[in-house]
Formats: structure tokens, C-alpha cells, sequence
């Protein structure tokens, strides 16, 4: 990998950008660009990474997109409470993540997530140890 790389962006596709726009600020993505009905791009709250979605035929297609959060149970909690139904809740899974499953309105899979240090750093790590 070239040195200085740095990941900025994911791009999903939406046919209702007005409906993604709505998703994407109750999961608590700020809202940065609204060009909709073609293009909305949402920052993080936390660190430099932006979300941004192109008006397309629904996505999915493979497309899954992973939010980390420090507390996935009280995120879920609190996400379902304003409506959005998740797929599966906060379940540990068998790589050390605690992970929640749901679909935005157009078919692209997210996953809410906290791994913590086993990220960048599993017991299972190329050259760990």
C-alpha cells in the first residue's frame, strides 16, 4: 500500500435520496452537502471519514457499510425508539465484535459495531505475538 493513504469515503447508492437523508441523520450522520435529489454526503461524528449517497437503483448488491460505536446496545435502543427496525440486535459475535444488523431504504446493509482494540489488533493478527 502507498504510504499516506487514508481512508475518506464511502459512496452508497439510493433511489429516494429525500429517504436516505432522513435515515443517515437518525443513525447521527451531520448532514454536509444537500444537493439532493443527486447528492447528500453526511461527516461522522466522530473522525474525518464522510458518508455520501448518489441518487442510483437501490444498492445492496454486497454493499455493507460498519459504523463503530462505543455502546451498541444503548444506539440500537435508542435508534429502534425513533422508528428504525434493525434486522438482529446487538449479538457478540465469534471475531470479538458486538455487532447490530439493518438495511437503509435503499437495500444497503450497515452494521453498528464495537470491536474495540480487536480492530487493528485481534488475538488472530498477520504477525501478532
Amino acid at each position: 500500500m502507498a504510504s499516506g493513504l487514508c481512508f475518506y469515503e464511502c459512496r452508497g447508492a439510493m433511489p429516494d435520496l429525500d429517504a436516505g437523508w432522513n435515515f443517515y441523520c437518525a443513525l447521527g450522520l451531520r448532514p454536509v452537502v444537500d444537493a439532493r435529489p443527486r447528492y447528500a454526503r453526511f461527516a461522522c461524528s466522530d473522525g474525518d471519514s464522510t458518508f455520501s449517497l448518489h441518487q442510483g437503483e437501490s444498492g445492496g448488491g454486497g454493499t455493507t457499510v460498519y459504523f463503530e460505536c462505543e455502546n451498541v446496545d444503548e444506539t440500537v435502543g435508542s435508534l429502534s425508539e425513533a422508528g428504525l427496525c434493525f434486522l438482529s440486535g446487538p449479538e457478540d459475535k465469534s471475531w470479538l465484535w458486538r455487532e447490530a444488523e439493518l438495511f437503509d431504504p435503499g437495500g444497503n446493509r450497515i452494521i453498528l459495531y464495537f470491536a474495540g482494540s480487536n480492530r487493528l489488533d485481534p488475538p488472530w493478527r498477520v504477525g501478532s505475538r
